[in-house]
């Protein structure tokens, strides 16, 4: 079976047995949103929502990757964004977590850029690869990216969208699918949205709730991922600021959505997937441990931060065997391996990246001190003065005021 037709099939897949069981016994459901069921032949069967890991630039990588899918992980991953312009080719990096992909689960490549002929021609050469779908950035606010006219700055000109969809479905036989924002300016943007993205056959859209100035402060409209997956013929993935089972569990039932695109709650919780899939079966949460998170924080360390930092330096990649007095560092009852011709510095100010996600389940103190640290021992010595204890930590950020669900 391909990567486009375990996609298929995964978007198609009905609920497990004991949950379709558990809902029947319940009061009948409100009738199925348009958009949220693709056809089977049984319009009405209920759906087993699909989840997917968010990417995340610089954060979401091959390494990490290899981490998130020991904890459970998503059913499907998506790359990093390949940076597409007249003169651009795939990035190797990127192009790492699709041939090596650890996961056992499909890889979605994504693209961002504004230029026609080189997003189809990028699009063509990543198809020889082992991707489930093609998707298009729509949605990215950082303003060095769309001061470029790329990612969400492209919602200020749709009819650069409605070009840029019209070539990339006639260029992309396999699934092709689009991440947007509600807007660049106001959400009021998404009523002129909407009808481009009905015109093209696009197979999957994930709406982001908020607009690209907004960036990824409070006000996620829930409401509008509803509007748009009673309206698209295609599926929505709903993402936006989803940080736990049971909210989870309401997003899905007050938008409709056929599924959810987490990305921070993810990077904080990397029992997020399987925590949803046992709230969705009507399970008992098991929470993590302080301790728990403790032991994340070191294989970040090894799996994700290490690696990264030396394709930085450009030093050896093989760790060896056993630690030398030259690669570990001793911090307490915590070891830290660091390659020769790392900078501390860099492993250190890369896990930041990590731990202002994390750090925001723990809390704000946490994060005070860990965002301060500049060694190794410092660092360790943060997060076992807040992690080494057996307490449950639900790793859930305080609800901004403005996140409410429609």
């Amino acid at each position: 079976m391909t990567p486009s037709e375990t996609f298929f099939n995964l978007l198609r897949s009905p609920a497990p047995a004991g949950v379709a069981a558990a809902d029947a016994q319940k009061s009948p459901p409100d009738p199925p949103a348009a958009g949220s069921q693709i056809p089977t032949g049984n319009p009405s069967a209920q759906r087993w929502p699909v989840l997917a890991l968010a990417p995340m630039q610089d954060v979401t990588t091959l390494e990490f990757w290899r981490v998130m899918a020991r904890y459970g992980g998503p059913d499907v991953y998506w790359t990093e964004f390949f940076r597409v312009h007249g003169n651009s080719r795939p990035e190797k990096w990127i192009l790492d977590s699709i041939t090596q992909n650890p996961t056992g689960r499909p890889v979605v490549a994504q693209l961002i850029g504004n230029d026609i002929p080189a997003l189809v021609r990028t699009a063509g050469e990543l198809q020889r690869y082992p991707v489930a779908a093609i998707e298009l950035n729509l949605g990215c606010p950082a303003p060095v990216v769309y001061r470029k006219c790329a990612g969400g700055g492209l919602l200020r000109e749709l009819g650069k969208v409605d070009a840029i969809l019209g070539a990339l479905r006639d260029a992309v036989p396999i699934p092709f699918t689009v991440k947007t924002r509600i807007g660049f300016e106001s959400p009021a943007e998404f009523d002129a949205l909407l009808p481009i993205f009905a015109k093209h056959p696009i197979d999957l859209l994930t709406v982001h709730a908020r607009t690209v100035k907004q960036m990824y402060r409070p006000g996620v409209r829930y409401d509008l991922i509803a509007r748009a997956a009673r309206e698209l013929r295609c599926p929505v993935l709903a993402n936006g600021n989803v940080h736990g089972a049971a909210q989870a569990q309401a997003v899905l039932a007050k938008t409709g959505a056929r599924g959810l695109m987490i990305g921070r709650g993810g990077i904080r919780n990397p029992w997020l997937f399987d925590q949803i899939r046992a709230q969705l079966r009507g399970e008992k949460l098991k929470l993590t441990s302080g301790r728990d998170v403790l032991a994340y924080v070191r294989e970040l360390w090894e799996s994700e931060i290490t690696p990264a930092c030396v394709a930085e330096a450009g030093v050896p990649t093989s760790l060896p065997d056993s630690p030398t007095a030259g690669n570990q560092i001793l911090t307490g009852n915590t070891s830290a391996r660091r390659r020769p011709g790392v900078k501390e510095s860099a492993q250190v100010q890369r896990m930041k990246k990590f731990m202002n996600f994390i750090g925001e389940g723990v809390g704000e103190q946490f994060l005070h001190d860990i965002r301060r640290v500049a060694t190794t021992a410092d660092f360790f010595r943060v997060c076992e003065d807040y992690l080494n204890h057996n307490e449950p930590l639900t790793l859930e950020p305080d609800a901004p005021p403005g996140d409410k669900l429609p």
